[in-house]
């Protein structure tokens, strides 16, 4: 056979893009899926790591800062205006009804507008009022709890009385029968009144109240007189003693607002003035805001 007369072989070579019939792209999904997988066991990871107080500030920082209240359109980018001949950016047709409108008279500022601005102070009145009474509640619990948890003070809870008065939160270092704040005409607190004293200047400091101390001493027994004349300055003594101690474990002399002596005058227990509870120190945080540093650069 000669060359002429073979056959002509046309030889096609298909070829294959990606690597076989299904391509490397389940390798870019597949990649996807675990991150997606592993981002979403570190957010499970998170939110059960994370206490409630952290949650809430995560979510305060990704809280959008300007969020129009509105769903209308004077939400949007002309804010209820529309676009008038005055200019592009004038009111339109609020410019007009501008120039029509007569002026309106002056309110009265004792109708309907003022009932709304007194009503509106009484319930931000009450609103302060009752966040001040949880933030003494609050307080209390918290002189109560370390009572409990310190061994020191554990035996010492029955002679801390806590409680709300008109006049604010009142702490009371009471007396027991044989278990005194002070020695028996001294007014130099002993080693129990100063351990209650510096647990109370733990709970004081977490509130801005201003406070006043005062002294309380019991009659003398058998006597109908409800205080000696040296009582007066004894109570006062130690109700400015108890102030000291409580400078000293940290609480400002700026909130001091008062401190005074009031004898026998005032019994916890009016039916037997002679009894040990009516020897005390009354600590009150007031029900007031609290003084405000005086700017001394002027």
């Amino acid at each position: 056979m000669s060359v002429s007369d073979r056959p002509i072989l046309i030889k096609k070579v298909k070829k294959v893009s990606g690597g076989g019939h299904h391509g490397g792209a389940w390798k870019v999904a597949y990649a996807d899926f675990v991150t997606a997988m592993m981002a979403f066991f570190l957010l499970m990871w998170l939110i059960n790591t994370t206490d409630p107080e952290q949650k809430r500030g995560i979510a305060e920082y990704f809280a959008p800062a300007s969020v129009s209240e509105t769903t209308s359109g004077s939400g949007g980018i002309l804010g209820g205006t529309a676009l008038g001949d005055d200019g592009p950016k004038s009111s339109g047709s609020q410019s007009v009804l501008q120039e029509l409108a007569p002026e309106a008279p002056a309110t009265d500022q004792t109708g309907p507008s003022a009932n709304l601005s007194s009503a509106s102070d009484a319930a931000l009145q009450a609103e302060m009022q009752k966040r001040e009474a949880a933030e003494f509640a609050s307080a209390a619990e918290s002189l109560r709890q370390a009572m409990q948890s310190m061994p020191e003070l554990a035996e010492l809870s029955k002679q801390l009385i806590v409680d709300q008065t008109p006049e604010g939160l009142r702490i009371q270092l009471v007396d027991q029968e044989g278990r005194s704040m002070f020695d028996n005409n001294s007014a130099r607190p002993n080693a129990r009144a100063q351990v209650l004293l510096r647990a109370v200047s733990k709970v004081i400091n977490q509130l801005p109240n201003r406070i006043s101390i005062t002294g309380h001493t019991s009659a003398t027994a058998g006597s109908n007189r409800a205080s000696a004349p040296a009582d007066w300055s004894l109570s006062s003594e130690r109700a400015n003693a108890s102030r000291l101690v409580l400078q000293s474990a940290g609480v400002d002399a700026d909130r001091i607002y008062s401190v005074a002596g009031k004898a026998g005058s005032d019994p916890l227990y009016p039916d037997d003035p002679s009894l040990a509870g009516n020897r005390r120190i009354a600590i009150v945080l007031l029900r007031e805001a609290p003084v405000l540093p005086t700017d001394t650069s002027l």
